[in-house]
């Protein structure tokens, strides 16, 4: 009898998946399962193809198990999402800015991948999207980073900095408009990249 617990780590969770545990692999979908629909649904704006990247990254972890080495899942999952999310924008190809983007992306497969090209395509658009960030208020720039970079939730960082949700909210919304702001001709790819 298995005895896994449900509220386990995602990294004991992980061991447990690459050791063949089924038990294990349907925690960690049922704990991120949604997460990943929403993310993908925000961008896509459309249930069947925002479901089939929630389970498309479900179904690569289990066929993968054994040889991924995922050191912290929540981050590995959400940069994957992005990924999936890009590819179904890419195959629509339906106006000039995804073409842009598009181009500009070519190389944002390293978010997976191992490629040392595709790693600096990656790093030399982040970097533009973080000088920018620069520029953001300190408090708002470290909201906005809890909130993308940590993924936690708007109530998480409320709690987190004993100020209100609304508050988050507000200096999220904020440094959004920053970003489109500064980074226009980049809008789609800024959206992908920062999961909005």
């Amino acid at each position: 009898m298995n005895t896994i617990d449900a509220n386990a780590a995602d990294a004991v969770l992980w061991l447990e998946v690459r050791q063949h545990d089924r038990r294990a692999y349907r925690i960690l979908f049922d704990r991120y399962g949604g997460a990943l629909y929403r993310s993908a649904f925000r961008m896509l704006q459309d249930r069947e193809a925002s479901e089939t990247v929630a389970h498309d990254i479900f179904l690569n972890l289990w066929l993968k198990r054994e040889t991924l080495e995922i050191r912290d899942f929540r981050s590995y999952i959400m940069t994957a999402a992005r990924y999936h999310v890009y590819k179904a924008l890419r195959a629509r190809a339906a106006s000039p800015e995804t073409a842009v983007a598009t181009e500009m992306m070519e190389g944002m497969s390293g978010s997976i991948g191992n490629g040392a090209e595709e790693k600096m395509a990656e790093l030399r658009v982040r970097e533009l999207i973080g000088r920018h960030m620069n520029d953001l208020p300190k408090r708002c720039r470290e909201i906005f980073l809890l909130s993308r970079e940590q993924h936690l939730t708007n109530q998480e960082i409320a709690e987190r900095l004993n100020i209100s949700r609304r508050s988050v909210e507000n200096q999220i919304t904020f440094a959004l408009r920053h970003l489109r702001m500064h980074m226009k001709e980049y809008s789609l790819l800024v959206a992908v990249l920062l999961d909005v």
